[in-house]
């Protein structure tokens, strides 16, 4: 009698019987070896760390331009650090919390300190208000005109803080500024008069910051009114419909269907907006002629008197630095935290 296997399919052999291992010798006697690179690419698929990969140049980059030269600012202001030690001419000495202690004890640090914030929480609102209105002008208006707009208004964007800062401060020169000539030719009831004829703008803490908010609101609002109308093109046009259709004016309908869906983008906006405004450097050391005003310093040109001024005090400069980027990251941090509690990201 010929016996047969009566083992279902898929049941295992028993202990020591294996009727298909020749043919899986077989295959694998036939099988190329894996190279290390394909066993390699196998092993990132399998986990899934391709997108990290891509990502480790531009991190190694950044690491390379911004957190070395942070390390290095850190190590800096522990020390007595000068232009003594960058020649060689004595060792940098390690001074503790020295520098640190001697910035706070400073009247000129609070008084920077006090000027940099009544600054921004002056031009950040104006610049984030100046380009969401224009950002829905430019919604508004056709695409032949929206673009010659949106491109007058990058001009402005684009036009590099030296340039722009002569240029404004020609416009307020007493020496025959337009500024001054304007003013005094107004009448009496407009707030002109032969007064302004002649009038200083940089020697003075509110005339000069005067100036530098409407100079670094023409600068930024640019920014603000392209990054809005891109926010505005991704809402659908149905909700703005059915708001018009209820009979939902511009004003509401902003505040209860464009403001809701544009708040992660304003958020963004108004942290790079703070970043960028409150130890702005390149324009106030222009418009004030710093560092000879010194009451009109903010922090970054408390930073720059008390680092490059002779006698030149790179540690000191350094712990100024450390200090404002520690003010920067609380206060991001801190409006980062309370916008995810009220659902801003999701």
């Amino acid at each position: 009698m010929v016996k047969t296997d009566s083992r279902r399919p898929g049941t295992r052999s028993p202990a020591g019987a294996a009727p298909d291992s020749a043919a899986r010798r077989l295959a694998r006697a036939h099988t190329p070896a894996l190279t290390p690179r394909q066993r390699a690419a196998i092993w990132i698929r399998r986990h899934g760390v391709a997108p990290y990969l891509l990502l480790l140049p531009a991190t190694a980059v950044i690491g390379w331009l911004v957190l070395w030269p942070a390390i290095q600012i850190g190590l800096f202001s522990f020390q007595n650090y000068g232009l003594m030690q960058i020649a060689g001419v004595q060792p940098a000495q390690w001074v503790g919390f020295s520098n640190y202690t001697q910035i706070l004890r400073d009247p000129e640090f609070w008084l920077s300190l006090r000027t940099s914030l009544i600054f921004a929480a002056v031009v950040v609102p104006l610049t984030l208000l100046v380009g969401t209105l224009v950002g829905l002008l430019l919604s508004r208006l056709g695409k032949r005109m929206a673009t010659f707009v949106s491109t007058a208004a990058l001009l402005a964007w684009g036009t590099p803080a030296v340039s722009a800062s002569v240029i404004f401060s020609w416009l307020v020169n007493p020496d025959g500024g337009i500024v001054d000539w304007t003013l005094s030719k107004l009448p009496s009831w407009l707030g002109g008069g032969p007064q302004w004829a002649g009038f200083s703008w940089e020697n003075a803490v509110l005339p000069a910051y005067t100036v530098l908010t409407v100079l670094l609101v023409w600068t930024s609002f640019p920014f603000v009114a392209v990054t809005v109308l891109a926010g505005l093109r991704t809402i659908p046009s149905e909700l703005l419909d059915a708001a018009r259709v209820d009979g939902a004016g511009a004003w509401k309908s902003f505040w209860k269907i464009t403001f809701p869906m544009l708040k992660p983008v304003f958020l963004v906006l108004l942290l790079l907006s703070i970043i960028w405004d409150f130890g702005v450097f390149t324009q106030p050391f222009i418009i004030t002629a710093a560092p000879g005003n010194r009451d009109e310093f903010n922090l970054g040109l408390y930073e720059y008197f008390r680092a490059f001024t002779q006698p030149a005090a790179y540690g000191v400069g350094s712990a100024v630095a450390f200090i404002l980027t520690i003010i920067l990251l609380i206060i991001s941090v801190g409006y980062v935290r309370a916008s995810v509690k009220q659902g801003a990201f999701r």
